[in-house]
């Protein structure tokens, strides 16, 4: 058997500090995982080391507006329009190509992106000023938004001076609605669930409710910052609804009553159009592509086609061929301007022109309506499993591009997650004098 010791004065002093040392460190630990647990932990489409790093208990002021902006009350009250609108750049027939903010930080990859603008057709760069994750992308003292703001962009002002010297036109891309930060610190501004309590996807994020005007205020304010700094046009994305997770617990209250979810979402474009129009800037936004032939989807993520075309300035519909659905996945594949598409990521040109041609439908030439300019596949979906995926090269992009012009348009973006993009993938692409 085990006999009991007598333990000294001294030896139980020394293990009392240890156990009380040992407390507070638990009670530390506690209060971080507690923290990281409230911010949406290490959710996101990047590695779990980009998670989000905003204290939560250091709550921003709310946003402070130069008085040429309208809150969003205001724009309810008073209808304002813009009726002359004297933009800081000209305008571009854009050929884009996305990029993730972190990269602009990286000399080799800028110079690269660089060279393929001045090498090729593409004269564009999408660059993240608000992320997926909710983060301002560049530091600022502006009131009201240093307390969101990170610095991944080193020196947004003089990266934008570098680019324009290159003709290069830049567009701010805002995630607007996903919005993990922001719904944190104001869980009040935040979707709700039947419970009362902030709602979540299914990837544990939370949400801004589109319903409340305040959300479009901090959004607005957001944009132009990005106006401030130099970008010539502020393109948003996440301009939508949540479209994943348990949809049925959400409660939009009586304001989701009162209004469709297509009408606040296009009613808000059209505020942060007449927001930035006052700054000069241009505004786009990043839609569905499946919106331009389903209305059962454009009512469930509040994405109307023919109302966005007269809310913003540009429309991107998102028309990644590997994004529709094919005969694995429900049996039947994909149905697109009448033509049956089994294995739709196969067929990007295909997938790509009957998608336009059914933006087109919603086109009128007597109308001032938004300029399309989709955005374009530039990555390879093997997750799809085989049979269902192809490797997208030069060729795959250049299809996708053809597909846009027969289509009856002139502008794209491409889309790679990554920004992985070198000058030998667009070699197919001449350079437009």
């Amino acid at each position: 058997m085990f006999k009991l010791r007598k333990r000294s004065t001294h030896q139980s002093g020394k293990k009392r500090r240890l156990r009380s040392v040992l407390s507070v460190l638990l009670v530390v630990c506690y209060l971080t995982v507690l923290v990281w647990f409230l911010a949406g932990g290490s959710e996101g489409k990047q590695d779990a080391d980009d998670s989000i790093n905003i204290p939560v208990d250091s709550a921003p002021e709310a946003p402070v507006y130069t008085p040429s902006i309208l809150t969003a009350y205001e724009y309810y009250v008073q209808e304002e329009e813009i009726k002359t609108i004297e933009y800081s750049s000209p305008a571009t027939e854009v050929k884009g190509l996305y990029i993730a903010a972190w990269y602009t930080d990286d000399e080799e990859r800028m110079a690269n992106y660089i060279e393929i603008c001045d090498t090729t057709e593409i004269n564009s760069l999408v660059i993240d000023v608000k992320d997926d994750f909710g983060q301002i992308t560049f530091k600022t003292d502006t009131e009201g938004l240093s307390g969101t703001s990170v610095r991944v962009i080193p020196n947004v002002e003089t990266i934008i001076s570098t680019l324009k010297e290159h003709n290069v036109y830049t567009i701010a891309r805002i995630v607007c609605f996903l919005d993990p930060v922001w719904s944190t610190l104001h869980p009040e501004l935040s979707i709700q669930n039947v419970y009362g309590e902030p709602w979540k996807d299914g990837k544990g994020n939370r949400w801004l409710d589109p319903y409340k005007p305040e959300s479009w205020d901090y959004i607005a304010a957001v944009a132009v910052e990005a106006a401030r700094v130099g970008f010539d046009e502020v393109q948003l994305d996440y301009v939508r609804f949540p479209s994943d997770g348990n949809l049925g617990s959400i409660d939009y209250g009586s304001a989701g009553a009162a209004k469709s979810k297509t009408e606040i979402i296009s009613e808000f474009v059209a505020y942060i159009r007449d927001v930035l129009a006052k700054e000069g800037v241009r505004l786009s936004a990043d839609v569905f592509g499946i919106i331009a032939i389903s209305g059962v989807d454009a009512d469930s993520i509040g994405q109307d086609m023919g109302l966005l075309l007269d809310s913003a300035d540009h429309l991107s519909p998102m028309i990644y061929p590997s994004h529709f659905a094919n005969k694995k996945q429900n049996g039947v594949g994909q149905i697109i301007n009448g033509v049956l598409f089994e294995a739709p990521d196969l067929e990007p040109y295909s997938v790509v022109y009957n998608i336009l041609i059914g933006v087109q439908d919603h086109l009128n030439a007597d109308m001032n309506q938004a300029g399309i300019r989709p955005y374009l596949q530039a990555f390879t979906a093997d997750y799809l499993g085989a049979d269902y995926y192809q490797q997208y090269t030069a060729e795959q992009i250049r299809q996708q591009i053809q597909a846009v012009y027969d289509a009856g348009f002139d502008e794209w973006i491409i889309w790679n997650h990554w920004s992985a993009y070198n000058a030998e993938a667009f070699e197919l692409i001449e350079h437009s004098e």
